[in-house]
């Protein structure tokens, strides 16, 4: 996030604009997650391969009183710390439909639409290609990897108009919903309902203490924990409870700091010398951008990065590319990313803009759309995530992370190209 600098007659005041703080870290996140994706594949692959699997195979016990949990150090990744990422992605989800690019439903209806066109392609290829082997999996090339996506058009710098920046944003966060949606629809099983209404009775506990104004952390971290285990032991996967904690997050002013939101109030952006107690700036910034302020960069710097180490971690060879190769589940997630995914968001844009349901981005041609679509193919940590929910452990699963990981490559290969080499005279998304 941007960042917080001390003016000259106010106590501290700190600027800080969620969008482009959410890019930048994004952005920046991004180089971590894939250092983590290569140290893990070259890890596997050394003489050192066998210490790979054993660290993340470590059991890890947390007891409390006669409650055991004993789970791996990969699921403790997955499963614990993934939830305060999804955590992150619910908050962003409630900031963008309450006040960002899906707040309105002529903002959010081309973004809306070209999400769905990316996920409902890229999962009606793999049925095509791998219903018959492995149905189960038809959700792994759906997802999207915002940071990635958002680094890709990075590299384009200036030939990447803004409007087409806050496309890919609003159908990145669109696609996130999708996902959760799959996530807690297809691959929940065993449902107990003795611990989903524990995790009901924490979701209400938190809209109780919400309604009495309290925002004391700590109060909110016990009830987050206490729906987490809900889920965890109802059946319904765990990840879940960061998404409903996020969503439920209250867009009211957080009380008690000393930031200003400078989307809000750009009339701070040069002065100096403000009181925050006088004109209300403090009110600017919300509970729920208070929380992505705090918590992304964790997300962004540590937690994806820890789980692409634990998940990337593929043995590589020969007799593995042949398998691969001749596998279905390969080639259905492979080109459901590679060609599904900018397919379904070209083609859904361009029928919603000259539909006249929903207006084109300013200064965004047909290249541009190509180009984010493609970079929209980058699934991989989502991607990963529901390879390890949908695909038993065996030759299938590995398939299905191999081609993610080529498609991911291939996908931020072809975005880069068709951004580096657009301009903003072209033919427009509605064919003129």
């Amino acid at each position: 996030m941007k960042h917080a600098s001390n003016t000259s007659g106010s106590p501290s005041l700190r600027r800080i604009s969620p969008l482009r703080d959410f890019l930048s870290k994004e952005t920046a996140g991004a180089a971590l997650l894939c250092a983590g994706a290569v140290i893990a594949l070259l890890w596997a692959n050394s003489p050192w391969s066998s210490s790979y699997e054993d660290l993340w195979s470590t059991r890890v016990v947390m007891s409390f009183g006669d409650f055991t949990m004993d789970l791996d150090l990969r699921h403790w990744v997955n499963d614990g710390l993934m939830a305060i990422f999804f955590l992150v992605v619910g908050l962003e989800i409630k900031r963008e439909v309450t006040e960002g690019h899906l707040a309105t439903r002529r903002a959010a209806l081309l973004p809306v639409m070209a999400a769905v066109g990316g996920m409902v392609v890229p999962a009606l290829i793999y049925l095509a290609v791998a219903g018959d082997v492995a149905a189960r999996g038809w959700a792994i090339p759906v997802a999207t990897d915002i940071a990635l996506a958002v680094g890709v058009l990075s590299v384009a710098g200036s030939r990447v108009p803004s409007p087409l920046r806050a496309f890919l944003l609003g159908l990145a966060i669109v696609d996130d919903i999708g996902a959760i949606i799959i996530i807690a629809v297809v691959y929940s099983t065993g449902v107990t309902f003795g611990w989903l209404t524990a995790a009901v009775v924490g979701v209400l506990a938190t809209l109780v203490v919400r309604r009495a104004g309290v925002q004391s952390v700590p109060v909110y971290v016990l009830v987050g924990v206490v729906v987490w285990l809900g889920l965890y032991r109802g059946g319904v996967h765990p990840t879940l409870a960061g998404v409903v904690m996020g969503l439920i997050a209250p867009v009211t002013p957080r009380r008690g700091h000393d930031y200003v939101d400078v989307e809000e109030r750009p009339d701070l952006v040069e002065s100096h010398g403000e009181s925050l107690e006088s004109d209300g700036s403090r009110d600017s910034v919300s509970v729920v951008e208070w929380l992505l302020h705090v918590l992304h960069p964790w997300t962004s710097f540590v937690i994806v990065p820890i789980f692409a180490l634990a998940n990337s971690g593929l043995p590589v060879s020969v007799d593995g590319f042949r398998d691969a190769a001749g596998s279905a589940v390969t080639w259905g997630v492979f080109l459901g990313l590679v060609i599904g995914k900018p397919l379904g968001i070209f083609v859904s844009t361009r029928l919603a803009v000259r539909s006249g349901l929903a207006e084109a981005p300013r200064g965004v041609t047909t290249r541009h759309i190509l180009g984010a679509g493609t970079a929209a193919g980058i699934g991989f940590t989502v991607a990963l995530f529901i390879t390890k929910l949908a695909l038993p452990e065996g030759p299938d699963q590995a398939n299905a992370k191999l081609a993610i990981l080529l498609a991911s490559v291939v996908s931020a290969m072809l975005s880069i190209a068709l951004l580096m080499g657009s301009s903003s005279k072209g033919d427009t998304v509605d064919g003129s």
